[in-house]
């Protein structure tokens, strides 16, 4: 039986800005499947809804709280890392919901420090979860996209939480930014394969990343005692994040197809908001913006003279012959 409701995967959604983006997804009106490792037997959790960016925040609490608002929500226990999971998920999700609309992968790791600092552990933890989850994850679900957008405008999205692409973004993450680079580049390619296949009236692909800081389990980690205070008047509410994809789901797909968006810029210039106080974490404050105004064009002159193109799986094919 097909879902007469779109079906969005969250991935990472167990806390901080993954939870929201599952919670407004639903709200309206998405069946979400709420994906990410941690799980906890949510009728025990007390006091429920638990802290959004603790570690009682997990996916089985976060798909609770969409039930019991009246909301549809499904909670899937999903290591990244592991092919066989991602397989294994996204089969699950074809099989009871017969359709999959949306891809928001929110999945990340982070160390932030010089090369010399970063050992090879952490290194290969961050490209395992950040660039290769994500590679898993759109191959795994293209098929359902490629199905359920024949033909219907803007059907199959995927959302990518990683930065555009400029050279201060390295300075002292560059293990970090090789994997979060990495995911934007594999925004800006996939796009042009949509563009290449005729695809780009049903689907898109497109990265967000926040102006200024967000409140997360990640921010609130990060922040020293003697800053807290400070630190609390420089972070904005996550639902700003959730609104912007929300609002990339909505635009036309040549909008928002293989773009790296900021979600204040994107609110401000394609839903025409002008009022940010709202997410201020604490109410009155102005965060800073962490995020430069504007970003290099990374397209070239020759942009559009592809050469002598190779494709390895013809290649491949020929060979066999």
């Amino acid at each position: 039986m097909v879902s007469a409701k779109p079906v969005a995967i969250v991935v990472g959604a167990s806390r901080g800005i993954g939870r929201q983006i599952a919670v407004d997804l639903a709200k309206n009106g998405y069946a979400v499947v709420v994906a990410a490792k941690t799980i906890s037997d949510p009728n025990s959790t007390a006091p429920f809804p638990p802290d959004p960016n603790s570690s009682a925040s997990t996916i089985t609490t976060v798909a609770r709280e969409i039930t019991t608002a009246g909301g549809d929500a499904l909670a899937i226990q999903l290591d990244v890392r592991s092919a066989d999971d991602i397989e294994a998920v996204v089969k699950r999700v074809a099989q009871q919901y017969g359709r999959i609309d949306v891809l928001v992968y929110n999945s990340g790791a982070i160390w932030w420090s010089s090369v010399a600092q970063t050992p090879m552990k952490r290194f290969q933890l961050m490209q395992r979860v950040n660039i290769e989850g994500l590679y898993g994850m759109v191959q795994a679900v293209l098929p359902h996209l490629y199905r359920n957008g024949d033909g219907k405008k803007g059907a199959g999205r995927i959302v990518v939480v990683s930065p555009p692409v400029y050279s201060r973004f390295f300075r002292g993450k560059t293990a970090y930014a090789m994997g979060k680079v990495g995911m934007s580049v594999l925004t800006m390619g996939l796009a042009m394969d949509f563009e290449r296949e005729g695809r780009s009236d049903t689907m898109a692909i497109s990265s967000i990343w926040p102006a200024a800081a967000i409140n997360s389990a990640a921010t609130q980690k990060n922040q020293r005692p003697e800053q807290f205070e400070e630190m609390q008047r420089q972070l904005r509410r996550p639902e700003i994040f959730s609104d912007a994809i929300l609002a990339i789901l909505r635009a036309p797909t040549p909008d928002v197809n293989g773009k790296t968006l900021l979600d204040e810029d994107f609110l401000r210039d394609h839903e025409h908001v002008t009022d940010f106080s709202k997410y201020a974490l604490v109410p009155g404050t102005t965060p800073r913006r962490i995020m430069p105004e504007a970003f290099p064009d990374l397209r070239v002159r020759e942009q559009d003279d592809e050469g002598n193109r190779v494709d390895s799986v013809e290649l491949r094919k020929k060979a066999k012959l």
